[in-house]
């Protein structure tokens, strides 16, 4: 079995050294490149053609968020780790867009972060432990958000939808909202003409098919 090769891009001479000496100690593992800069992890990545990249990401000149994105580009085939004393949120998923396929703090020990080069190397995504609570409840929080029907309606419009989609007709919904009939013909019209849809039949079906129309 070939070993796993690493380029390890961190601006800090003691810590890329100690980072090169503890992943010497694996068997499966060879440290082909260790740079100080985003510029040059890109030309390492481009020439050594590795399986992983150990990236921190505050290094002077191109940093590592960019690095990342380029090499992600530029050699798909690499896969790249954070490897930071950042935690923040913004920065987590800031470096999983620029194509990262893993982010672990700095204070990994040896083990976990050869587990993560081996990892990412067969194709899993890594995160440390207070990253992937970070990631899970960003996702849980998204899955269980509301999300808007018809964006494309106001509030208004949105309203006298719903109450279609009970089966009101326009003067008890005009009663219900102290609204003109008038008024709530146009805000019908409205919804027909955003929906695209020809009849108070069709708009009825989108807006119950959308969860509105439930009595209230």
């Amino acid at each position: 079995m070939s070993a796993v090769r690493v380029v390890i891009a961190d601006d800090h001479p003691v810590f890329r050294e100690g980072l090169q000496t503890v992943l010497a100690d694996c068997a499966d593992v060879e440290v082909v490149a260790a740079v100080p800069d985003g510029a040059a992890a890109i030309e390492a990545a481009e020439a050594q053609r590795p399986d992983v990249v150990l990236m921190d990401l505050q290094m002077p000149g191109v940093g590592g968020l960019e690095a990342t994105a380029r090499i992600a580009t530029a050699v798909p085939g690499v896969a790249v780790v954070v490897l930071t004393m950042n935690e923040d949120a913004d920065t987590v998923f800031a470096a999983l867009r620029a194509g990262a396929r893993g982010y672990l703090l700095k204070e990994a020990d040896a083990a976990e972060i050869a587990r993560a080069v081996r990892a990412v190397s067969d194709g899993e995504a890594v995160f440390g432990a207070r990253i992937a609570d970070k990631v899970l409840r960003f996702f849980s929080s998204a899955a269980t958000s509301a999300v808007t029907p018809f964006p494309q309606l106001t509030a208004r419009e949105r309203e006298v939808l719903s109450l279609v989609a009970q089966g009101c007709d326009n003067a008890t919904i005009a009663r219900r909202l102290f609204l003109s009939d008038k008024t709530v013909r146009n805000h019908v019209s409205a919804c027909l003409s955003k929906l695209q849809v020809a009849s108070r039949a069709e708009a009825v079906a989108m807006a119950r098919d959308a969860g509105l129309g439930a009595p209230t």
